[in-house]
């Protein structure tokens, strides 16, 4: 039997595309997701395939993991789990540090127990914070300011501590502004783009917060999902700490200059009072994952976004 790959978090926006991109691939994968955030109709083509088992559980469940770690003894693993949300982070700081740090941690010692060769952990962008030069770069001292960003960070110190200590191939991954399909708008923690398209669709004004001419490094979950699989998959790939980022700045006003030329009779947006805590900018710099994997994100801007819109519509 082929060797399997373990998805954590596999029922998500993120980490359905990542199941299929190595479905795709001709791989065998677990996909694994407790459906707290999740959604499973996000695995409806995924679950079609003989090549993906799914397991309803949760990955932070360290007898449910072992006893899947010994049936199928995993040639990667993905860890895309979490908690998504900074604002809840805040409400509840012992679930970030169970979900964000101590479920990685479990995983990571499963993989050295097991003889899983490479982990590969979904970080955030957030853990650089608000004043680091731009553009972001993995060399820079981080500067978390949430406990969600904090907890990624020590998972990625635990997970490079595995690895200089055990050889586990433990890759961290800084995953920029993400959007595309399968991007829940009805969540009050979506990414903006989803929900200024849901709005977009509805006939209702867009709100913006501040001037617009505050600017994000938006990347498409299809390239993430790409990010993921290649570097689960790559040959010579070390471990480290690696942005997935597109290297351009794009505007909130940017954005919706897109938007008008598809919603040509949409309501006028509406500016209120920046926000205290939003970041002005945000970038990133892509070169070390392009260095090391040859990886680049390819898909247009423009192209992702009306791709996002003709999702939400249909």
């Amino acid at each position: 039997m082929m060797p399997a790959f373990l998805v954590t978090g596999a029922a998500g926006f993120i980490g359905s595309h990542s199941v299929e991109w190595l479905l795709k691939q001709g791989k065998r994968v677990v996909g694994v997701d407790n459906l707290r955030t999740g959604h499973l109709e996000n695995l409806a083509t995924a679950r079609t395939s003989p090549n993906f088992e799914w397991v309803l559980a949760d990955a932070g469940d360290e007898v449910a993991m072992r006893a899947l770690f010994k049936q199928h003894h995993f040639a990667g693993a993905l860890h895309l789990a979490a908690l998504v949300s900074v604002p809840e982070s805040f409400d509840d700081t012992a679930l970030n540090a169970r979900l964000n740090l101590v479920v990685a941690d479990n995983l990571g010692r499963l993989c050295v127990e097991f003889g899983c060769k490479r982990l590969v952990f979904a970080s955030s962008a957030a853990v650089y914070g608000m004043a680091a030069a731009l553009p972001n770069q993995e060399s820079a001292a981080p500067q978390p300011q949430s406990p969600y960003a904090a907890a990624k960070l020590a998972a990625e110190v635990m997970l490079l501590g595995y690895a200089a200590s055990f050889g586990l191939e433990a890759l961290c991954l800084r995953y920029f502004n993400v959007y595309g399909p399968r991007q829940d708008p009805a969540s009050p923690y979506s990414g903006v783009l989803s929900i200024f398209t849901s709005r977009f669709q509805r006939n209702l004004p867009v709100i913006i917060y501040g001037d617009g001419e505050q600017t994000r490094d938006f990347v498409s979950v299809r390239d993430v999902a790409r990010a993921n699989g290649e570097a689960l998959l790559g040959a010579d790939v070390g471990s480290g700490r690696y942005n997935v980022s597109t290297g351009r700045p794009v505007s909130l006003n940017q954005v919706l200059t897109i938007y008008r030329e598809m919603f040509a009779g949409a309501p006028a947006a509406q500016y209120a009072e920046a926000r205290i805590g939003d970041i002005r900018h945000s970038l990133g710099d892509p070169s070390l994952l392009r260095d090391m994997l040859h990886f680049e994100a390819d898909i247009p801007f423009g192209l992702g976004l009306r791709e996002l819109a003709l999702e939400v519509s249909g």
